[in-house]
């Protein structure tokens, strides 16, 4: 089992690196191959009223004219040591992990994000355990009640959670259960758990529900499909005729292969959850990862840009990997891979 963990984190560090490498390239080559120049890209850090000397002067301050490799490893070295960046008016730095500096605002990228990650976090997590357990528990009783009125409401209700999208049933939530109903909040209301817990879940129980409606939708026919084709395997029926308890059958047997896949889902959707649910902070005004990354869109802020992005391929490598590590729980066999 160590040698598993160590081989899935050897290969996590190696895949940061690529990733790195990918997003690097996708700001900063593919511009260029797009035909622009160093001076393009520093055109949006100066004034409108900056003249072309400026503008280089701009290009030349932030390294876009040196080599794309040069300014690769000065990304690489401020991850591993931090970086220090030129205002003009003196000099910042930017501690280690450093994921880029804006100088819109003229501060490092990573402390914004750190500020805006608890509203992610709570968001992401308390959706994901809500959507998992309820689109699995549904998912195996819809299995196991095939046919019935159960099955056909339950895999209805998913068919409409999976069809509707996000921005829809948030406003569809916030009209009925804030504006009509006054039950929960409107959008924009969150307090930190470390201040008031009771609160912060009073807060974000619309979001988490709305979030998870999508999600546990496809769990549901997730599960039920993979139950529906593990209880008539051969190990099932033979753990059956043994007489063991129709309940030890089911979750010990059946549900531990139906979860292999489920996690495989899990894992990728709560990381680029984590990375910011666009959308849902959107709709609720929540000042989260993905409202500051539509602020950056809006502003056209690109070391902000970088910074989410890596973020969220962070966030997903690390999901697979405790996935990876889950499947070596549920599954033993897995460890010999």
């Amino acid at each position: 089992m160590f040698s598993y963990i160590v081989r899935r984190l050897v290969a996590a560090v190696f895949l940061i690196l690529a990733v790195s490498l990918i997003t690097f390239m996708i700001f900063f080559l593919v511009p260029r191959l797009a035909g622009a120049s160093a001076d393009d890209l520093a055109v949006r850090y100066v004034g409108k009223t900056a003249g072309a000397e400026q503008i280089h002067q701009q290009a030349v301050k932030m390294g876009f004219t040196d080599p794309l490799y040069v300014q690769y490893g000065h990304f690489l070295k401020g991850l591993v040591v931090g970086a220090d960046y030129d205002t003009g008016v003196g000099i910042d730095h930017c501690s280690a992990p450093c994921l880029g500096y804006s100088y819109q605002s003229q501060t490092p990228v990573l402390p914004e994000l750190l500020d805006r990650l608890p509203v992610t976090l709570s968001l992401a997590l308390g959706a994901g355990v809500i959507w998992l357990v309820s689109g699995v528990t549904v998912g195996v009783i819809s299995a196991l009640r095939r046919g019935t009125v159960f099955d056909r409401s339950a895999m209805t209700v998913a068919l409409a959670g999976v069809s509707l999208p996000i921005f829809f049933t948030a406003s569809l939530s916030l009209v009925l259960f804030s504006y009509t109903l006054h039950i929960f909040p409107a959008g924009g209301s969150y307090t930190p758990i470390t201040e008031n817990p009771a609160q912060w879940a009073y807060d974000l129980t619309l979001p988490w529900v709305t979030l998870s409606f999508l999600f546990a939708a496809g769990y549901a026919r997730l599960t039920r499909a993979g139950m529906l084709e593990t209880m008539g395997e051969d190990y099932v029926r033979t753990a059956r005729a043994k007489g063991l308890p129709e309940r030890t059958v089911v979750t010990k047997h059946a549900l531990r292969s139906t979860l292999t896949p489920v996690l495989t889902i899990f894992g990728l959707d709560l990381g680029v959850l984590l990375g910011g649910a666009v959308l849902t902070e959107t709709a609720f005004s929540l000042p989260g990862l993905g409202s500051y990354a539509i602020q950056a869109i809006d502003r056209n802020d690109l070391p902000k840009l970088l910074g989410v992005t890596m973020l969220i391929a962070i966030f997903v490598i690390l999901a697979n990997l405790v996935v990876d590590v889950l499947y070596a729980v549920v599954d033993p066999r897995v460890r010999l891979g």
